[in-house]
């Protein structure tokens, strides 16, 4: 990826993190939130371009890369402004992008995902490709549902609750890019294990939607025990098979980050049922530091890890101290920014500590040969 389009990245992702921390310092009236530009414009914007360019293969905008990342800005700032109509028509077009470079990659229906012969690495790049797709198409219909057509009612099918689906995406190109570090390298036992892990991934996180959705804390819990069983089945394969040096230290990293949202989340779940049965009440104010705590780990640790990984590919070996920056990481996103989200001190300092090390990611200088 070439320096330009690298800064790109850099300033959507930098700006993200700003929205973030925003409503400490400008209030908005009526419902406007600023953690809707948050979310989307890491997600869907830098996330959802990355995953298109690692597709495509080529690491310079093309034209659907480049229209995708414009519309997606757009239906960022109109969907934070609550301007629908024309967030359902650009959810359309930008499917069309997301659907194209899907069906030239692989095919229409993801029969891969039934076949021994494809690798986990590709399965999870289809799957990444097709949660796109469908998070474009359940948020259009979430918004119709909702803005226009009450046809169905639950309490927690909000826009926001879907909103969040986009970071799934990138999850999945995420896990895709550490299984391309050990494909080929394991006998039928390991296969099964890998495409077991794609299984368990997709359809359980599918599953635990569908239990926030019904509001059932139990299935949550055991849906997401199972979960971190196979993400800890993934971190061990990972561990003992991945090939690449600093690639490998920085998943590394972004697989604790993940585990460590797994715990968090789980905390979250147990500590939500037991409030809400009135069996523990616990403080309303540490339930959301839990939640903010496990959205930062998710988001800015694991996806991060896996976007850098991405941008960075062509360009290993970096020249950098990965241990620092790996320090670094963990310091801006599991202490400064839950902390920050409340105090606006140390949001400034989360912040300029989260430019710090995205600028050393994205441009400190990497192999000779391959950078641009």
């Amino acid at each position: 990826m070439n320096t330009g389009m690298r800064a790109v990245f850099f300033i959507i992702m930098a700006a993200a993190m700003f929205f973030g921390f925003l409503h400490l310092f400008v209030s908005t009236a009526g419902n406007y939130s600023f953690e809707r530009l948050h979310i989307f414009l890491f997600n869907l914007c830098a996330g959802g371009t990355l995953i298109l360019c690692r597709t495509a293969g080529t690491w310079s905008f093309a034209w659907n890369t480049s229209l995708f990342l414009i519309m997606a800005i757009i239906y960022s700032i109109l969907a934070f402004l609550h301007i629908y109509p024309p967030v359902i028509i650009i959810s359309v077009f930008m499917l069309f992008i997301v659907e194209h470079e899907r069906w030239k990659r692989f095919s229409p229906f993801p029969k891969n995902f039934f076949s021994t012969a494809s690798g986990a690495s590709e399965k999870f790049h289809h799957a990444a490709l097709l949660c796109l797709s469908m998070g474009l198409i359940i948020s259009a219909l979430v918004i119709i549902n909702n803005e226009f057509y009450r046809v169905v009612y639950f309490k927690k099918l909000v826009l926001n609750t879907f909103f969040l689906g986009f970071s799934f995406p990138v999850s999945l190109i995420t896990m895709s890019v550490m299984f391309s570090f050990i494909e080929g390298k394991g006998e039928n036992k390991r296969n099964l294990l890998k495409n077991s892990a794609f299984w368990t991934v997709n359809m359980g996180v599918i599953i635990f939607f569908i239990f926030i959705l019904l509001e059932k804390f139990m299935p949550q819990l055991v849906v997401t025990l199972i979960l971190f069983a196979s993400v800890t089945s993934i971190f061990i394969i990972f561990i003992r098979h991945a090939s690449g040096d600093q690639e490998k230290a920085f998943l590394t990293s972004g697989m604790v980050f993940l585990l460590f949202a797994a715990v968090t989340g789980i905390l979250y779940i147990i500590f939500g049922f037991l409030s809400y049965n009135n069996m523990y009440p616990f403080n309303d104010a540490l339930m959301k530091f839990i939640l903010k705590t496990h959205a930062f780990a998710s988001l800015y640790g694991w996806n991060l890890s896996g976007m850098a990984v991405i941008a960075r590919r062509e360009n290993f070996p970096i020249k950098l101290n990965f241990s620092r920056v790996i320090i670094h990481h963990w310091f801006t996103v599991i202490v400064l920014a839950p902390i920050g989200y409340y105090n606006p001190v140390a949001a400034v300092f989360a912040f300029l500590s989260y430019v710090v090390l995205l600028g050393n990611i994205f441009f400190s200088p990497g192999n000779s040969k391959k950078s641009a």
